[in-house]
């Protein structure tokens, strides 16, 4: 029996594996969740597998689903690569960077080196995508990327990378809020306050859940808002706390009513790296971009 392939339910697979929810798969793809189970439905009956196991927790992937998973990311990466190098031929582009980063990188240390190189490279476009530093690294390797900015503990085995910049993670709070007569602190002891966070699903909002799931506590989140300047808004009206990036504490302190403690925890110190299968093999519009990168942030 012939089996039939959809662009749209590649994508769509792949943001239901990432996020281990068709609630969340569906909101990726800008679909509803009838028309996301009646997708995944008719491809499992074209395919004739089960791809998908679900439970009250969320999807997990059956061996089948792993094997779809990763034949969809590499067909995707190739389109994206044609999609690139056909580019140049419509509208004058001699190249698509393609990039992934995390939150912290993307809004505190990309936009300056981003706004530089495509003044001097307007016939360049950037492809950029916020990820976890896991997912980033496996893009990489999958060849999905050509260059990744991650941080803290990743394993960039088999990769080339290129330690950057160092940051740690803050608290802030507004200056009448008891965490802050603590002095410094561990995750543990902010867990027992509301935050104010990024929206879910961002790479920071991910990681600090899994920081406190580690923990077995939940982590309490009042508001999710879309970027640090609003995150310093709701902290400094009283919504209740938050954890930044120091960048992004020294960029917005200037807030009045607003303190901030450092967190202790080991992982609270991350350092970025800018990772690649061999920065010699990138473009030379690519490696140019990477060299704009390590000349200003490299620290080592």
């Amino acid at each position: 029996m012939a089996m039939h392939f959809d662009i749209t339910d590649f994508r769509l697979f792949i943001n239901i594996a990432e996020t281990s929810s068709l609630t969340r798969g569906s909101e990726r793809s800008f679909l509803s969740v009838p028309a996301t189970s009646n997708r995944i439905k008719n491809l499992e009956e074209n395919l004739g597998v089960r791809l998908l196991e679900r439970s009250p927790q969320g999807v997990t992937l059956t061996n089948a689903g792993k094997t779809y998973l990763q034949h969809a990311r590499v067909i995707l990466s190739q389109l994206e690569m044609l999609t690139g190098d056909l580019q140049q031929y419509t509208d004058g582009l001699k190249g698509q960077l393609r990039l992934q980063a995390n939150t912290t990188a993307i809004t505190e240390y990309l936009p300056p080196v981003v706004g530089e190189y495509l003044i001097s490279h307007p016939d360049v476009h950037i492809d950029m995508r916020e990820r976890l530093s896991d997912d980033i690294v496996r893009a990489v390797r999958e060849g999905s990327t050509d260059l990744g900015i991650v941080s803290g503990s990743v394993v960039t085995d088999g990769l080339q990378s290129v330690p950057l910049v160092s940051s740690r993670l803050m608290v802030i709070a507004p200056l009448d809020h008891p965490i802050l007569l603590r002095g410094d602190v561990f995750f543990k002891e902010t867990l027992q306050y509301a935050f104010v966070s990024l929206l879910e699903g961002s790479a920071i909002n991910v990681f600090l859940s899994r920081a406190a799931a580690a923990l077995h506590l939940p982590l309490t989140i009042r508001v999710q808002v879309a970027s640090s300047d609003a995150i310093f808004r709701m902290v400094e009206a009283g919504a209740g706390i938050a954890i930044v990036p120091q960048a992004s504490y020294d960029r917005l302190k200037g807030r009045q009513g607003i303190g901030a403690c450092q967190l202790l925890d080991p992982w609270a110190v991350r350092t970025f790296q800018l990772c690649s299968q061999d920065f010699d093999g990138l473009s030379t519009f690519a490696r140019e971009f990477a060299d704009a990168l390590i000349e200003r942030y490299r620290t080592v």
